[in-house]
């Protein structure tokens, strides 16, 4: 983790020069461990751990590892400090959303839903940001949500209510969209430090989240069976794993245009779906592959807008 974000406070000092493929396989070999990440959380939930508290029990240490990062860059976010908590709060329950997501209920359901974060993205850019809602993003944000409606079912849905997985998918994805709205806000605020305040601001809302539930008896505030070889398996996946592929996203993503990285990170929505297939055994019903197809196609009319302002520039 630490080397990971020493990578990542460099980044404004390296011009070497790249091959223009580079930055997309590294992107591709990202988005792949993103798509990935199920399988060590549904491991996790096996041997007792919840959401919430595996969520701050991987990205909560993650943050505290960069904790020295953050306090060191604090003359550069002082100033934009409100800006910054929002940042944590907002991405942080994100993370704690998905994390709840994919333990909780079926993994290609849970990141189909999770996929409708480009609708927030463009509803949210035009509330905070100002940014212009072209035809073509708004038909993305139609397609999205018919998409949803099959996943959740169709007409379904008005017989039995969307489940508490089903909600925190979608939530998880408004938290991502509002992470990215409120970074592109953020300009003055070092990567480094939107980084690890997310990952804190996912520890704390996970604590929250556990405390919570613990006071109401869902879930054991410590987990009573844990031995040497989990804890091994928790720092390796929040100290590796995490460090991992957030440095290679972030470095990636800095060096691509926004359109172009969009439509390369889908491949985690298929890796994610593939992978649950083929290794989880999921499998989804005709009007929910329907609805999947819509959300993967409004994803990329998203990512491909070349009118989109933030396909005019690098991310």
């Amino acid at each position: 983790m630490s080397s990971s974000l020493s990578f990542l406070s460099n980044l404004r000092w390296q011009h070497t020069p790249l091959n223009p493929l580079t930055p997309v396989f590294v992107l591709l070999f990202s988005s792949t461990l993103w798509g990935l990440t199920w399988l060590p959380l549904k491991g996790f939930a096996q041997v007792g751990l919840s959401g919430p508290l595996l969520a701050m029990l991987t990205y909560g240490v993650a943050g505290l590892a960069g904790l020295p990062w953050l306090l060191r860059q604090r003359p550069s976010w002082r100033r934009d400090g409100l800006l910054l908590l929002w940042i944590a709060l907002v991405g942080g329950w994100g993370n704690t959303a998905f994390v709840s997501a994919m333990v909780m209920g079926d993994v290609v359901r849970g990141m189909l839903l999770f996929y409708l974060a480009p609708v927030w993205s463009v509803l949210g850019g035009r509330i905070v940001l100002g940014e212009r809602v072209t035809s073509r993003r708004g038909w993305a944000v139609v397609l999205s949500l018919l998409g949803a409606f099959g996943v959740v079912g169709g007409t379904a849905v008005f017989i039995a209510p969307p489940s508490m997985s089903d909600v925190m998918a979608v939530s998880a994805g408004l938290g991502f969209a509002g992470n990215n709205i409120l970074a592109r806000k953020a300009q003055s605020v070092p990567l480094v430090s939107k980084v690890v305040a997310v990952l804190l601001g996912c520890g704390l809302t996970s604590m929250s989240m556990v405390v919570v539930l613990s006071a109401a008896g869902h879930v054991p505030l410590i987990w009573p069976d844990i031995n040497l070889s989990t804890v091994l398996a928790l720092l390796v996946f929040s100290l590796l794993w995490l460090g991992l592929v957030t440095a290679t996203w972030q470095w990636s993503v800095t060096r691509l245009e926004a359109g172009r990285s969009g439509v390369i990170a889908i491949a985690e929505l298929l890796v994610a779906v593939g992978s649950a297939t083929l290794l989880g055994h999921e499998h989804l019903s005709l009007i929910e592959c329907l609805g999947g197809a819509l959300i993967t196609l409004a994803a990329i009319l998203e990512a491909t807008d070349p009118q989109s302002p933030n396909n005019q520039e690098p991310a």
